[in-house]
Order: C-alpha cells, then sequence, then structure tokens
C-alpha cells in the first residue's frame, strides 16, 4: 500500500519553502524558481543584504539573518519564519564553502570550518524543521551537494569529505523517512557559472598568466559538454524534486553535470 500523500497535493502557493544560503549563486536561483511556482519562501544566511537583494525582486519572500552552524540562530529564524508563512514544507540546504588548499596545509580549524558549514548546517537545519514534516506527513529535503560528494578531486579535500558525509545523512535519513511522505534527495552540481567560480578564474589568471578562457577549461575539463552549469539547471531540479510528482524519489543523488563520469 502506498504512503498517502497529504499536503504535498495542495497549491504550491500553500506552500513555505526554506532555502539557506540564498542570497546569491545555486540559492537565488532556486528561490526565483520556487517563486515562479508560487511558493512563499523564507531566505537565510549570514549576509543580510544579499539575501534582502534577492526577496526585493520576488513575492511572499522574507530575507532573515541566519548562521546555520548554532542551533540557537537556526532555531530563531525558523521560528520567525514560520511566524511569518507557517509550517516549513519545502527545506532546501544550499549554504556552503569550498575553500581550495593542499591537503597538507590544511589546520585543524579549517577542517573544523568546512565541516560546520558543510555538514553541521544541515544537520541543524534538517533537525529543525523533521518532527513537523513527520507530524504533517508531508515534506521535501533537498541538500545541494556536489560532484565532490560521488567523488574526489584534488585540492578540496575537506570539502569533498564534507559532501560525502551530506550524502551520506541523506541517504541514511531517506531510509528512516520510508515509511513517510517525507522526502530526502541531494542534489550534486558539477562546476557551475556562479561568482565562486568567476573569482576563482580571476584569481587563476592573476596568478598564472594564463588566459581566461585557458582558465576556464581548468572547470569545464571533467564536464563532457565542455562547459559550466548554470544556476538555473540546478534550480529546475529543485523544482521538480520540490513537486507531488517527484514523491517516489527519495534517497538519490542526482548530479547535475553534463554526463560528469563518477
Amino acid at each position: 500500500m502506498g504512503v498517502p500523500v497529504t499536503d504535498l497535493a495542495h497549491s504550491p502557493n500553500q506552500r513555505h519553502a526554506v532555502i539557506t544560503g540564498g542570497g546569491s549563486g545555486i540559492g537565488a536561483a532556486i528561490a526565483v524558481s520556487l517563486a515562479a511556482e508560487g511558493y512563499r519562501l523564507t531566505l537565510l544566511g549570514r549576509r543580510l543584504q544579499p539575501l534582502q537583494a534577492v526577496a526585493a525582486q520576488l513575492p511572499d519572500c522574507l530575507a532573515l539573518s541566519c548562521d546555520v552552524t548554532e542551533p540557537d540562530s537556526v532555531a530563531t529564524a525558523l521560528a520567525a519564519a514560520r511566524e511569518q508563512f507557517g509550517a516549513v514544507e519545502v527545506l532546501v540546504n544550499c549554504a556552503g564553502a569550498a575553500p581550495t588548499a593542499p591537503f597538507h596545509k590544511i589546520d585543524y580549524p579549517s577542517w573544523r570550518a568546512v565541516f560546520n558549514l558543510n555538514v553541521d548546517g544541515v544537520f541543524h537545519c534538517t533537525q529543525a524543521v523533521i518532527d513537523e514534516m513527520r507530524s504533517r506527513n508531508s515534506g521535501r529535503i533537498i541538500n545541494i551537494a556536489s560532484t565532490a560528494a560521488l567523488r574526489g578531486y584534488a585540492y578540496v579535500s575537506a570539502y569533498s569529505a564534507a559532501k560525502h558525509a551530506v550524502l551520506g545523512l541523506t541517504r541514511s535519513l531517506a531510509l528512516e523517512l520510508a515509511s513517510t511522505a517525507v522526502t530526502i534527495n541531494a542534489v550534486c552540481p558539477g562546476y557551475t557559472d556562479t561568482d565562486i567560480i568567476r573569482d576563482a578564474i580571476d584569481n587563476i589568471v592573476a596568478k598564472t598568466g594564463r588566459s581566461e578562457q585557458q582558465a576556464l577549461q581548468t572547470f569545464t575539463a571533467t564536464n563532457p559538454q565542455q562547459r559550466l552549469i548554470q544556476p538555473d539547471e540546478v534550480a529546475a531540479t529543485v523544482s521538480w524534486l520540490c513537486s507531488d510528482s517527484s514523491r517516489s524519489i527519495t534517497g538519490q543523488a542526482i548530479s547535475v553535470s553534463g554526463g560528469e563520469v563518477m
């Protein structure tokens, strides 16, 4: 017998989605995509100004300063979000960072900082919404991981290890929730056309004297389509995972990478 679907069958404009890291890049693209489908949105992040800039362009969108590495900060932000828009029915864990360094030059505080943001942030936000999703028998949790959750990359060992942890959490929690109508999945983009990559290209050009095109190939070489992934492509995948038609999809790592072999 199938699991009954309750609130997910309601109109999207009845639903409240929370997006961490919603002020730029992939998070902002997800906000735009879900807003177009009528979701009420709460955007969370450490820096309020970029969140407000995105929220100002969207209807029914609340921007709140929140440090996802601090459970009290998450609890305070989500209380304000619920007061504005009601129960959280979609959580998109998008906040993250990918500092680069050779492994032998990473000190322990730097290692922990990567895990605090990329893993502990997912833990805190997910724990803050999971009980209400279970009680409502309705919900979607989508973790923005990376192809670094599926394979290793040189010079981002901490980030890759953290994203592997996020994927492990995703798969385990999906099994725990399988008897409910709550699903949890990971979206794993390849190198994506965001400010982070553009800054990295500029840095390569400045330090090596290589051309911008040559620097770009550093990031497109692993993509069989020989290009950067666009944020709206990741956002479209998230939108589908939020939909009722994806209700049988859970515990999956969906690669958005132009066919990169893992």
